[in-house]
């Protein structure tokens, strides 16, 4: 390649801007964490309320999470769940895999969610050898932290869902 042809395609690059991230505004709103997950066929009660940025390598999947500092909460009757201050993992339609910063309790162990996945009307979560199943209904209102889906305050009957299905060892 000729040293003409080798300052044309630098310029280029130097000049063109790099793929829009979802992160940034579009048109006169930004779009949010989200409604990332709703692009991705999730719904956003997957993460907690209080997330004040995340980033997206679109061309990965690669995504983090931030919260302002880590987050736990009790579903009522089931399961303890720990949000780190910063959320990563992989997504694509129907798949969040590669998770890193978010636990669950069960019975009196933490396991870490790994992986969640749409199938229809439902969401699964996996700790690895173990998984369980939930409408996808349970996850139409944002939980929030200290005090999950069960606060006190006059929030919408959704809020008041329960979440009980015992995780199952899966045959992988």
């Amino acid at each position: 390649m000729s040293l003409t042809a080798c300052l044309i395609v630098s310029a280029f690059l130097l000049l063109t801007p790099p793929p829009p991230a979802f992160s940034s505004a579009i048109g006169d709103e930004a779009v949010t964490a989200y409604d990332m997950l709703g692009h991705y066929h999730f719904p956003k009660g997957l993460l907690p309320e209080g997330v004040i940025d995340y980033e997206l390598d679109q061309s990965t999947g690669k995504f983090r999470a931030r919260l302002n500092g880590s987050c736990g909460f009790s579903l009522e009757g089931s399961y303890q769940l720990n949000y780190k201050s910063t959320i990563s993992g992989y997504i694509s339609r129907d798949k969040l895999t590669r998770l890193k910063g978010v636990k669950v309790k069960v019975l009196l162990f933490w396991f870490d969610i790994v992986e969640v996945l749409r199938y229809g009307d439902d969401i699964e979560f996996s700790v690895g050898i173990a998984s369980a199943s939930f409408p996808l209904e349970n996850f139409f209102v944002c939980p929030r932290c200290g005090c999950g889906l069960n606060c006190d305050d006059s929030l919408s009957p959704i809020r008041k869902l329960r979440l009980k299905s015992p995780f199952s060892v899966s045959s992988m």
